[in-house]
């Protein structure tokens, strides 16, 4: 009896001593450091990061953030990518977590490449300054040959897990830039608008292969905004017939047609001027004293025919006007509005893509210092700065990484924006 008396207490010793062990081992996954090697577990003192906006909310209010002084190891505890996410988003997530500071800076560039000039000249902010997106500007006559010549040396300067966005404006009519041997002469928008939508789905098909051979894998088209009455008095757009027609229903249609033609060809679609510019008189691009929207309303047609080619079409990207709405935001131009990115087009429209600005080096905004310039895009939501003057690339990237380093709250939103611009590469398979 005694020895089965001492057998019996030293059970109970045994199972009191893993009953301890057990208890101490949960409170270490859940609210201790020693399971992780020191590292703090998520439910500990790991800053909260903010989530996509709710709708009607404009993305500027906010979550909690850390208080202490912002470097890029206090915003990447706050980023936990989800590993077993193999959606486009998912992958984006966690190699946006795995790149530094200066890396997610450089996927928020799109860099021009003059027609004439070599592609080296690029190689530099590509290789050593991670810009992830190219724009071909001007007018490339060589052909589908030579405009791949020139990608395939763009794409040689990339790590091969993260290719670029190559973008160029092919709408048609006068705005058709790359031209010559294997590329078809388009017709203006305004004649597109007269074939009905199954005729100009396929010939955006046609148009976007072509576009594919010569390596562009973005198209920044097509132009959605409606032009009032008067064609001529409408500098950017009516005047160069770059509009499908003057019924807002009707250019929904044919930019959901265009739009899919494209994805057809596997080429993504920029839809522009976000919210419009078919209500102004003088061009952006060339006009200093800032330009000027007093119509343009976000319950008008203009607004609407976007909405449905964004709800029904699912562009890739969406291209920001760099015109004042006065009746939307009359403080700042719509590239630098939040009321109208983080407000309207993602919270209200429910658009998630990426958001590209028109060129950041036009004259509209040139009173804006140039290392502020993407500063205030990426501020008020945007996610792809479009600049089509060259010395305006570093200036832009130094502001970008200079605020997101002094400023925790942007350099969230920078993750944020290098995470949809990422997701949109995953989605085309140009990342891995």
């Amino acid at each position: 009896m005694r020895c089965r008396s001492s057998r019996i207490r030293s059970m109970l010793a045994m199972l009191l001593c893993l009953i301890v062990t057990v208890t101490v081992c949960g409170c270490t996954q859940t609210g201790s450091s020693a399971a992780n090697g020191g590292a703090p577990a998520q439910s500990e003192t790991r800053p909260s990061r903010p989530e996509q906006s709710e709708p009607g909310s404009t993305g500027q209010s906010g979550s909690v953030r850390p208080q202490s002084s912002p470097n890029h190891n206090d915003h990447e505890a706050s980023a936990v990518p989800n590993p077993l996410d193999d959606s486009p988003a998912g992958k984006a997530k966690r190699a946006v977590a795995s790149m530094s500071l200066e890396e997610r800076i450089g996927q928020l560039v799109m860099a021009p490449l003059f027609v004439g000039n070599d592609p080296s000249v690029l190689q530099d902010l590509i290789a050593n300054r991670h810009v992830g997106s190219v724009l071909l500007i001007g007018n490339w006559n060589g052909g589908v040959a030579a405009v791949k010549t020139a990608t395939d040396a763009l794409q040689s300067y990339a790590p091969e897990g993260n290719r670029l966005l190559v973008t160029a404006d092919q709408e048609g009519g006068l705005v058709q830039h790359l031209q010559g041997p294997g590329f078809d002469a388009m017709p203006s928008a305004v004649e597109q608008g007269r074939m009905d939508a199954t005729g100009l789905r396929n010939a955006a098909a046609a148009w976007g292969a072509q576009l594919a051979q010569a390596g562009v894998n973005v198209d920044l088209a097509p132009v959605v905004d409606t032009v009032g009455v008067n064609r001529a008095t409408n500098a950017p757009i009516g005047a160069l017939n770059r509009d499908f027609g003057l019924d807002a229903n009707g250019n929904a249609d044919h930019a959901i047609a265009f739009v899919q033609g494209m994805h057809d060809a596997g080429v993504a679609a920029s839809v522009k001027h976000y919210p419009g510019l078919g209500a102004v008189s003088g061009n952006t691009d060339f006009t200093a004293d800032g330009i000027v929207d007093a119509t343009t309303a976000l319950d008008g047609p203009g607004i609407g025919a976007f909405t449905r080619v964004i709800r029904e079409a699912e562009p890739a990207m969406v291209m920001m006007s760099l015109a004042t709405y006065q009746l939307i935001d009359a403080e700042h131009p719509a590239a630098f509005s939040s009321t109208i990115i983080d407000g309207y087009l993602r919270s209200t429209t429910g658009y998630e893509g990426v958001v590209t600005s028109d060129s950041l080096s036009a004259t509209a905004v040139s009173g804006v210092p140039a290392d502020q310039l993407g500063v205030r895009f990426v501020e008020a939501g945007g996610d792809l700065a479009c600049i089509g003057d060259l010395s305006y690339v570093q200036p832009i990237l130094d502001g970008l990484l200079t605020r997101a380093h002094a400023d925790a709250a942007f350099a969230d939103k920078a993750t944020r924006a290098a995470e949809r611009v990422m997701t949109l590469k995953y989605e085309m398979q140009l990342a891995d």
